[in-house]
């Protein structure tokens, strides 16, 4: 018992084996997250990274399980009292009230005074960097002034946790990257511990100090994005931390294991290395996709494929050509591991 009491006062947030069902699935999870860390659930559709948001923001009830926020079990309290701030995917403004007014919302519901009120919007709005919008209307609002407007609304309160449920991902691939950039910096700015839920990796890669790959409604994984990316504990989490070379049974057996190794450590060579610590292979060309700075490979035969990037220099060099065999792909072995 001492042990799990110094456990959640070192955690900001603790969830300890926390189960709900539903008719076809079932999530059993344990999660932790540190004093202003931002932790990234990251996984396909349908893996229960939102339903562990609701869980923790009360909307739902779990089955069985704990939830902790501080030294608060948090798990039978009302969402209105767990002081967990929530930004939903479609921010869900209010559209008759002025973005001041919604900002103002949750300090209203706690009883705040009207000077310290107006004090909060202000400086919530320079913290946004909207400092002017003040009296606008959400209709008059672009998709990513909402964003900011709602994180403003979420934060206003000093809530103990943020959480967010992909609020980029209605939003154009330039807009995403440059919210995403804000979201940290008021992230760190205010130093509000922050579970971000999303199903894109290279979202979560730039955002996250640690990542949670969620599968099935278990945990697969979990640690620095740099360790998800470079040392994946299987296929699963290779292939959805990026692009993955995997090539079966490497061994010639018929286990299910791969050898994995990154498109970006995969290089070409007019003639097959004789290091023995390389591995060479020479594959039919199936496509090249032009990135703009760059091109990438796929190359293959009936048992795998491989993918690497080019400059535009190496693909006149290699005079590299849909359909056509191509040079030798190679990677160090240093460079390689076996997952399953």
């Amino acid at each position: 018992m001492k042990r799990q009491k110094n456990e959640r006062s070192e955690m900001r947030l603790l969830c300890r084996r926390l189960q709900r069902s539903f008719d076809d699935f079932s999530l059993n999870i344990d999660l932790k997250a540190s004093q202003g860390e931002f932790l990234c659930l990251l996984g396909p559709s349908g893996c229960g990274k939102s339903t562990t948001l609701q869980l923790i923001a009360g909307i739902i009830k779990p089955d069985a399980g704990e939830i902790w926020l501080g030294d608060r079990e948090i798990t039978e309290t009302p969402p209105w009292e767990r002081r967990v701030g929530l930004v939903f995917q479609d921010y869900a403004l209010f559209p008759h009230m002025s973005v001041s007014q919604n900002i103002a919302y949750g300090l209203k519901q706690q009883g705040r005074e009207k000077t310290e009120i107006k004090r909060r919007v202000t400086e919530l709005l320079e913290l946004i960097r909207l400092p002017a919008y003040g009296d606008r209307l959400p209709g008059q609002l672009s998709g990513g002034e909402k964003q900011r407007i709602a994180l403003a609304r979420a934060i206003a309160p000093e809530p103990d946790l943020l959480l967010l449920d992909e609020p980029l991902s209605a939003l154009d691939t330039g807009l995403r990257t440059e919210l995403r950039r804000e979201i940290r910096r008021i992230q760190r700015q205010t130093g509000l511990t922050t579970i971000y839920v999303t199903h894109d990796q290279e979202e979560a890669l730039s955002l996250a100090d640690r990542i949670v790959v969620l599968r099935d409604g278990s945990l697969e994984q979990e640690g620095l994005p740099q360790e998800l990316y470079h040392r994946p504990v299987n296929a699963f989490v290779a292939r959805f931390m990026g692009n993955a070379n995997l090539i079966p049974n490497p061994d010639g057996e018929r286990s299910e294991t791969y050898l994995f190794f990154r498109p970006e450590d995969t290089y070409l060579s007019s003639k097959r290395g004789e290091d023995s610590e390389v591995y060479s292979f020479q594959l039919k060309i199936n496509s090249l996709e032009y990135l703009g700075s760059r091109y990438l490979v796929e190359a293959g035969n009936d048992f795998f494929t491989i993918k690497t990037y080019v400059s535009e220099e190496e693909m006149n060099r290699h005079q590299l050509r849909s359909g056509q065999k191509g040079p030798w792909f190679e990677v160090k072995r240093s460079d390689t591991k076996l997952l399953k």
